[in-house]
């Protein structure tokens, strides 16, 4: 803990002069007076040796959470967190710490304890900082003012109404495990001696509710939530009937038959499998070997309908943003062109030691270095509604959700297997419910079984923005 190793440290006795005071006096008081980010990171910068890169990297977040249980409030939580994170690179060498605090004597050690994490760093010829490389931030206004202005009694009556309204939209909803609301805003300033300067800040809120369906003795738990940047974005009558019929429409659901069958996988779905496999695109796991798809930039790795894009320039995305981690202005990524792999996503560093340009793909916590990642994937969807695709497949499954995805599912052969639920299609309908299924392919293979796109795109609250998805011979192991 780093205030605990400083508290260690003998004290020092403070002249009264405050000249003959040591030479961090002036900067210290400095700090003290900043009351924006962009300065504190800036005034870091300024105790930078001639031979050091230094990148300071400041937050400062709240969060207020409602919950709502039988018509009254439950709980109430609100918090706020400040964190520093910086980075020394000293030929090659790098050194980080970072600390939950924006106190002025933390931030004035901070800098210190980075160097002194130096004398334990590997030297590596691609590490530096990144510079700017003169690519526009896209400009997006982020930040609503509204989310600071909510009231207590607006967080309160909107959780306590989605518990009344999931109660009242069918008999058999007995209960709400939970209904609440979120909201949040937050601000980030990144500073670095190789140039770079941002600042962003913006919020979001959100609603969520589980409402419990009985049929006999059986029981059923739905869920649905929805996030926005405004209150006003938030779509309750949505979140209701899609966690309602999540509850009711699983009621009576068995086992089925194990088969090879047709699958359509939910929008939400899609973003699961189709996040794996960006994520086996990353600079990172193609430079370790720890990506199925490696060696085959420029080939056909899917459908000819497949285009898959990263793109957080779009304003309609929750994960848009001007800059990457690492402060360089965002773009539109093509990762899957018509099926063809067109590109891998980079830090500065994968980007170095690849032989290529950074794609502004860091992604970071504050008091983390930054890695690779993506921000707001996107599927180009295609025009087919929902029933004509179930109608396309006459007979198979609707995958309505999976568990055990990240444990199911080998990154680096591709090999998957995870349980499933949702309902049959027969005869191009929509029929009765199953459970306790399992699902098992591979990446490789599901991605070339895709057999269309539909064209019922939306925006989901991790930012991903996604459709219906048909992929043939999935091997399906029930009863």
């Amino acid at each position: 803990n780093l205030r605990q190793r400083w508290s260690r440290r003998p004290r020092r006795r403070w002249p009264t002069d405050p000249a003959s005071r040591c030479p961090n006096y002036w900067w210290d008081c400095k700090l003290k007076e900043a009351v924006e980010l962009p300065d504190l990171a800036n005034g870091l910068l300024s105790v930078a040796h001639d031979s050091e890169q230094i990148e300071v990297c400041v937050s400062r977040n709240r969060t207020t959470s409602v919950k709502a249980y039988q018509g009254e409030v439950e709980s109430i939580k609100s918090g706020m967190t400040e964190a520093v994170g910086v980075r020394v690179i000293v030929d090659g060498r790098q050194g980080f710490a970072s600390a939950g605090s924006l106190d002025p004597r933390v931030l004035s050690q901070l800098v210190d304890e980075a160097r002194e994490n130096l004398k334990f760093a590997e030297h590596d010829p691609y590490q530096e900082l990144a510079s700017p490389d003169g690519v526009a931030s896209p400009g997006l206004i982020l930040s609503d003012p509204a989310i600071r202005s909510i009231s207590e009694s607006h967080r309160a009556a909107v959780a306590i109404e989605l518990e009344k309204r999931c109660l009242a939209a069918d008999p058999r909803v007995k209960n709400v495990r939970s209904a609440s609301w979120s909201d949040g805003w937050g601000e980030f300033a990144l500073a670095s001696t190789s140039g770079i300067s941002v600042h962003s800040e913006g919020g979001s809120c959100s609603v969520g509710v589980q409402p419990l369906a009985e049929d006999g003795t059986e029981t059923q738990i739905g869920f649905a939530g929805d996030v926005a940047r405004r209150p006003d974005g938030l779509d309750l009558d949505r979140v209701v009937n899609e966690a309602v019929e999540g509850a009711t429409g699983m009621l009576g659901a068995t086992q089925p038959d194990t088969e090879s069958v047709t699958v359509v996988l939910e929008p939400s779905v899609t973003a699961a499998f189709l996040g794996i496999v960006a994520g086996a695109l990353t600079g990172d796991r193609v430079i370790k070997g720890r990506s199925p798809f490696a060696e085959r930039l420029g080939e056909s790795i899917a459908a000819a309908a497949l285009q898959l894009v990263d793109d957080p320039t779009d304003i309609d995305s929750l994960g848009a943003d001007n800059h990457d981690g690492e402060g360089l202005a965002t773009r539109v990524n093509s990762i899957i062109e018509n099926g063809v792999l067109s590109k891998f996503l980079h830090n500065s560093y994968t980007a170095r030691r690849a032989g290529e340009i950074s794609t502004a793909s860091a992604v970071r916590g504050t008091r983390s270095t930054p890695g690779v990642g993506l921000h707001a994937l996107s599927l180009v969807p295609g025009t087919a509604t929902r029933e004509q695709l179930f109608d396309e497949v006459g007979d198979g499954i609707f995958i309505r959700g999976v568990n055990g995805l990240h444990s199911g599912v080998n990154p680096i052969s591709g090999d998957f297997s995870v349980g499933a639920y949702g309902h049959r299609i027969a005869g191009g309908e929509l029929g009765e419910p199953f459970r306790e299924a399992t699902i098992a392919s591979t990446l490789q293979r599901m991605l070339l079984d895709i057999g269309a796109i539909g064209g019922d795109f939306e925006f989901l609250p991790n930012g991903s923005g996604m459709a219906s998805i048909v992929i043939r011979d999935i091997a399906l192991s029930g009863s």
